[in-house]
């Protein structure tokens, strides 16, 4: 409605309409989640239309209530109302229209609810192509500026690359199982155990699945290779980078992962490549925020970071701790962007935090919203990242495997830095003497449209891992999950959790507690130590600062081959051949056309002369060939 009659509905009908529904969305969204945590009860489907019939294959469009499902749709319409609500108020300096922009939100929201409530993989691709649609948009949102119109082309190719391997995973499961239909997958799992794939050698069928399936959660999700469009996706507006690039479509891989448990439970080979990567990732990303100079691009490393937390839960088989810290991570995130668009807003637009400083006075709710949210970060006690994280890398060291203590080792390094790098944040921009004397003047708290969604993710930021620590990872998970996640039957992993030495319990606390203090030395105490140390390690303060060169590698690559190539085709396929041959024949034409025009002189003797000529060839051929 929105979008199609939005010049006709105008900017504060279609906010209305839009922020309105979101709003009742999220009531019954979280209604439903706190019947599931209480009542209980199998899993629903809803058949709503006949969708796809070809031959033998078959898709409805179904809507699937379980409590995986219904978590993720709780945590989504939650957060994008806050997101609609917020953008009334971030969006209102705008000069052009801005009912399209919000309706490219509430699109997005749907498209992600019909991901997270299929019933099918195709259903669940439609509303992952449908994100990656809207992505595109809301990044794009300012098409006058190349930047965002660049970041906006190169999320939706990253992810293009990414979903050609899930396209081809979902192809292969119709193959090996005649269905896409989750039930009817999981229950013909132990059937086909044996059956392999033969390609560049012979595998084991679902290894190939769930390899080709991860291949398309990195993608969305961000991980490493294919994490390069989540930073420059901040050239977007902040309440996008909130929706998208935080709580929701980045976390549509470890959704995938998850409900596919049932399957990737019997691909030890994909499960412990998903922990290295996702273990790899974290700290990567980590140490890349560690040295970023603009706000918003900081938190999306640090979001990058986190998701790599999530699959390294996949990786060793702690499904619900990784869901678990999914929906934590949506609050606290969220409101670290949404803080950090208040910030971007009190000082009209500038991002880089080193133009900031002693902001807090003057911007006191932000200020508190953003030690709120980097406590939840640094899982410190009793925030919301606290339960969450700290419930990951307990499963990690639990799983008692080399590439577990590699996940535990790297996250909790990567706790050290992300307390590390998210006071870092806190000090650059609201300690510390003014750096820029006429943005300091000129900064102000957000309005009420702003402030009100940053409060109440807040208390999501402190309550929801206190509240759902015990359904989600806790003595009630198994009859919370009641078979929406699965473990095989010698993974034991989640009800062994409590039996973590208390001593391994407590390091992740140590080191965040560690990265607050050297936070403080570093950039209250003393701010001439980050200086000295970017000058007596400028190679790798050089390689932290250009993200690992992968932006460059890639350009060395793909890039400038895939120009190369594309100019061949361009001028010497295209140009040279597809296009000259009918230019070619139209010169041909031309020209024998100009000819044949001189022959026209009006003279009645060369005319004679020429039928003479004629006659004679013409005799002459026929005598020869008499």
């Amino acid at each position: 409605m929105a979008g199609l009659f939005g010049r006709l509905l105008g900017d504060g009908l279609a906010q209305a309409l839009t922020t309105g529904l979101m709003i009742i969305a999220a009531l019954c969204g979280a209604g439903a989640l706190f019947l599931a945590m209480h009542a209980g009860g199998m899993p629903v489907v809803v058949q709503l239309a006949d969708w796809i019939r070809a031959g033998s294959f078959h898709a409805a469009w179904t809507l699937r209530l379980d409590t995986l499902s219904l978590s993720m749709v709780a945590m989504v319409t939650c957060v994008s109302a806050l997101v609609h609500l917020y953008s009334v108020g971030y969006m209102g300096h705008e000069t052009t229209p801005t009912y399209r922009f919000f309706s490219y939100l509430s699109l997005f929201t749907f498209a992600m609810l019909m991901l997270v409530t299929s019933n099918d993989l195709v259903q669940l691709f439609f509303g992952w192509e449908g994100v990656g649609l809207c992505s595109y948009l809301l990044i794009g949102t300012w098409y006058d500026r190349p930047s965002a119109n660049s970041a906006a082309i190169k999320a939706f190719v990253v992810n293009r690359v990414a979903d050609l391997f899930f396209m081809v995973g979902i192809a292969l499961l119709f193959v090996e199982f005649g269905s896409v239909t989750y039930d009817n997958i999981f229950a013909l799992v132990p059937a086909h155990g044996d059956d392999t794939f033969t390609l560049f050698g012979t595998h084991h069928i679902y290894e190939v699945i769930c390899m080709l399936l991860f291949i398309g959660a990195m993608g969305k999700s961000a991980q490493l290779f294919l994490h390069t469009w989540l930073p420059d996706a901040m050239e977007g507006p902040t309440p996008v980078s909130a929706l998208i690039h935080a709580a929701t479509m980045v976390t549509a891989g470890v959704f995938l992962m998850a409900r596919m448990s049932p399957l990737v439970e019997f691909a030890p080979g994909t499960k412990a490549f998903v922990v290295f990567i996702g273990a790899t990732t974290c700290f990567f990303a980590a140490t890349v925020g560690l040295v970023q100079p603009d706000i918003k691009r900081t938190i999306a490393y640090s979001t990058c970071s986190q998701l790599g937390y999530m699959f390294a839960a996949v990786g060793v088989g702690a499904y619900q701790a990784s869901v678990f810290h999914l929906t934590t991570h949506a609050f606290f995130k969220a409101l670290l962007f949404l803080g950090a668009g208040s910030v971007i807003h009190a000082v009209h637009d500038e991002q880089d935090m080193f133009r900031m400083g002693g902001l807090w006075k003057k911007i006191p709710l932000t200020y508190g919203a953003m030690w709120v949210g980097s406590l939840a970060l640094a899982g410190i006690f009793p925030f919301a990242g606290y339960w969450s994280k700290d419930a990951i890398l307990e499963a990690a060291w639990m799983a008692h495997s080399g590439l577990g203590f590699y996940a535990w080792s790297l996250g909790c390094i990567t706790a050290f830095i992300t307390a590390l790098y998210s006071w870092r944040l806190i000090f650059l921009v609201f300690h510390g003497t003014p750096r820029d004397a006429h943005l300091h003047e000129g900064a102000h708290e957000s309005p009420a449209w702003m402030t009100i969604p940053l409060v109440l993710l807040g208390l999501g930021a402190v309550l929801a891992g206190l509240l759902l620590a015990p359904y989600f990872v806790g003595s009630g998970q198994a009859a919370f999950w009641n078979g929406a996640i699965v473990n095989a039957p010698g993974n034991t992993i989640i009800a062994t959790l409590e039996q973590t030495p208390e001593l391994i319990a407590l390091v992740p606390t140590f080191a965040g507690i560690a990265g607050i203090v050297v936070a403080y030395l570093c950039y209250m105490a003393n701010p001439a130590i980050p200086s000295v140390l970017a000058n007596s390690l400028r190679p790798l303060y050089l390689f932290l600062l250009n993200k690992w060169y992968f932006d460059e590698l890639y350009e060395h690559i793909f890039v400038r081959p895939y120009r190369a190539l594309a100019r061949l085709l361009w001028k010497g396929a295209d140009e040279g051949v597809i296009e000259a041959i009918p230019q070619g024949l139209a010169r041909i034409t031309a020209g024998t056309a100009t000819q044949a025009v001189r022959t026209q002189t009006g003279s009645i003797a060369v005319y004679a002369f020429t039928m003479l000529i004629g006659l004679v060839v013409l005799v002459s051929t026929m005598l020869v060939f008499h």
